[in-house]
């Protein structure tokens, strides 16, 4: 289960840029997380949860993932489709000559603090 790896790297990532800002306790982390990334959101959920606990800064921290869809991109019809429901091979030509174009990236969208600033008398 290498979720539990991707979960330290972000926990990592995210006390750094807690650090640089002065930030003492981190509400949300929103994960943009590719349909092909090899990621499964269950296990990071989970592992993301038990980890956090274990860290002051992101102890409570929600993690929202949004899943960015697989498109493969063929270069004998020039069609982009569907990756998981099609595959390498493209639907409108039977072509093998594809890419993936979007789908496998893991990238750290938007933290949210919590705003420790006293109320105004």
């Amino acid at each position: 289960m290498h979720e539990l790896g991707v979960v330290f790297h972000i926990i990592d990532s995210v006390k750094e840029i807690a650090a640089e800002n002065a930030v003492t306790q981190v509400a949300s982390v929103t994960l943009k997380l590719g349909e092909v990334s090899g990621v499964i959101p269950d296990y990071l959920t989970d592992c993301w949860n038990w980890a956090v606990k274990r860290t002051d800064v992101l102890k409570g921290a929600e993690l929202i993932i949004e899943t960015i869809p697989a498109v493969t991109f063929c270069e004998d019809c020039r069609q982009e489709y569907e990756t998981v429901r099609y595959g390498r091979t493209c639907p409108n030509c039977g072509s093998g000559n594809t890419y993936l174009v979007q789908g496998n990236e893991f990238l750290i969208k938007e933290i949210a603090v919590i705003d420790e600033a006293e109320p105004e008398s």
